[in-house]
């Protein structure tokens, strides 16, 4: 089973590639670093006033994923996963750039929530460390936020994604790279005004080992041992006596600062207030660093997908017992959707994505009814697209909206949301699937075929059964109408 995974990190500071080799091994698949490829572009940087990403941040991010397209160009798509953080998150052109990035980088890319990003990044620190009986912290601070994460395991339980980061806050409060005792105490406050709304709970959860992730921790931990300021990782009082350094000086000189690189100087500041305020609001003592991060979050994520252990799948099962989902009819839908779909469609990787979404669309159609029953399909694409739901991207959770929400009713609301053909087809599949189970009961054998050649739908219905369901007879040729409306025909043959 040894293979390549690759992940590609588009955080708000730094672009990254990983490339991992997975290796089968007694205890079970392990993933083993081969490549890395690591670009500072500062996205964030290039946000203006009216939250819009600038010409040259954008060519920036365009050109570095250029390159590392073509480090990833044999790779097969289920191979890759590349996942976008807040920059992309917050940005009001991402509509726009989202696409001239995909095109760089040839493969699609997953705006991430907040919550999905830290529970990927609990993964990836987690996987590196020894086994532990105890509870751990792990904390991110990235360039555009900073994600808290409590877990125990390989499973992390409180998840806080806080809109701060070492790029935004240095360009906030320390613009002209200038650092003085009044400008630092600002970002500190600010940053712990973020935290205070997490703080009571996580101090009164726990914790025994505390760990930060990526840029910002791994440059403060190296700072501090290497002048001296601490010989036991990341402390206040070291983080004390690197303030009190820096403020003297009027500004980071990297001279002054063994253990510093120089792409990190400038938005050191920010990422100094803000684990400053983290250590005084959250108690913490001392922090030390764990090598994985968000990026190897991912290549497990997608190495648990391969082997059919999708968090995905396990997160539509919470919700089914959340929602109290009729479980006998989710599958009766799921299992008469797939089967439309799989005789429209032959086997087809482009296609995977799109049939594993119809079968969680299928088992998630009737959340809204815990709501409400009267349009409840708008009830559960609200849920889906806007609930957290841990494994799914922006995209994915998009994804299910639509076809909860065309599941019934007028097709007309979805013309500016359906972006490709076989999204039609997928709704097509679990409205006739929802439509021939309205009695939740089991059909020995479906009484129709569906075929799907251009924007020609032809639904064959045996003639007996038709007779005897006057109501499906009635609501299938209502279908018509409704397909013509949005480009289709739809022709019911009796056989």
């Amino acid at each position: 089973m040894d293979h390549l995974l690759a992940a590609v990190d588009l955080g708000s500071n730094s672009f990254r590639l990983s490339i991992g080799r997975v290796v089968q091994q007694e205890g079970g698949p392990q993933i083993y670093q081969i490549d890395r490829l690591k670009e500072t572009v500062r996205l964030a940087a290039g946000l203006d006033h009216d939250k819009r990403l600038d010409e040259p941040a954008v060519a920036r991010a365009v050109a570095v994923l250029e390159r590392f397209g073509e480090r990833l160009r044999s790779f097969h798509p289920s191979r890759v996963r590349a996942v976008a953080t807040n920059t992309f998150r917050v940005a009001r052109n991402t509509p726009e750039f989202l696409p001239r990035a995909e095109a760089a980088l040839g493969f699609p890319i997953e705006v991430i929530a907040g919550r999905e990003e830290a529970r990927l990044i609990f993964s990836g620190v987690v996987h590196t460390l020894p086994l532990s009986p105890n509870k751990r912290l792990v904390i991110d601070i990235g360039g555009g936020s900073t994600e808290v994460i409590i877990g125990k395991g390989f499973e992390p339980g409180l998840m806080s994604s806080l809109y701060m980061g070492c790029v935004s806050y240095s360009r906030q409060f320390f613009p002209d790279g200038a650092i003085d005792a009044h400008q630092m105490k600002q970002a500190e406050l600010a940053a712990r005004r973020e935290i205070e709304v997490i703080a009571k709970q996580y101090r009164k959860t726990g914790w025994k080992e505390a760990y930060g992730s990526s840029g910002t921790a791994k440059a403060l931990y190296a700072i501090l041992t290497e002048c001296g300021f601490s010989d036991r990782g990341i402390t206040r009082a070291g983080l004390n006596r690197l303030k009190d350094r820096i403020i003297r000086s009027g500004r980071v000189i990297p001279q002054e600062l063994p253990g510093i690189k120089l792409e990190r100087a400038d938005v050191l500041p920010g990422g100094l207030a803000i684990m400053s305020a983290l250590f005084d609001e959250l108690g913490i003592e001392v922090m030390h660093t764990g090598d994985g991060a968000l990026r190897l979050g991912v290549l497990y994520d997608l190495l648990g997908r391969d082997a059919a252990h999708d968090k995905r799948d396990e997160s539509v099962q919470q919700f089914m017992k959340r929602y109290h989902i009729d479980a006998s009819q989710a599958q009766r839908v799921r299992q008469a959707a797939l089967s439309f779909f799989d005789s429209i469609y032959d086997a087809d990787d482009r296609r995977a994505e799109l049939r594993l979404a119809l079968g969680w669309a299928a088992d998630l159609h009737e959340v809204g009814l815990s709501i409400a029953h009267n349009a409840y399909h708008k009830h559960t694409a609200y849920v889906l697209g806007n609930a957290d739901m841990p494994g799914f991207s922006r995209a994915d959770q998009q994804l299910l909206a639509l076809l909860a929400l065309g599941h019934q009713g007028k097709l007309g609301k979805l013309e500016s949301l359906v972006r490709e053909r076989s999204q039609w087809v997928a709704i097509l599949c679990l409205r006739l699937a929802v439509l021939l189970l309205r009695r939740r009961a089991d059909i020995a054998q479906l009484p129709l075929t569906v075929s799907v050649k251009g924007e020609s739908i032809v639904v064959k219905v045996d003639r007996a059964w038709l007779a005897k369901h006057p109501l499906s007879d009635f609501t299938l040729r209502t279908e018509e109408s409704e397909w013509r409306k949005v480009g289709f025909s739809f022709e019911l043959l009796e056989f």
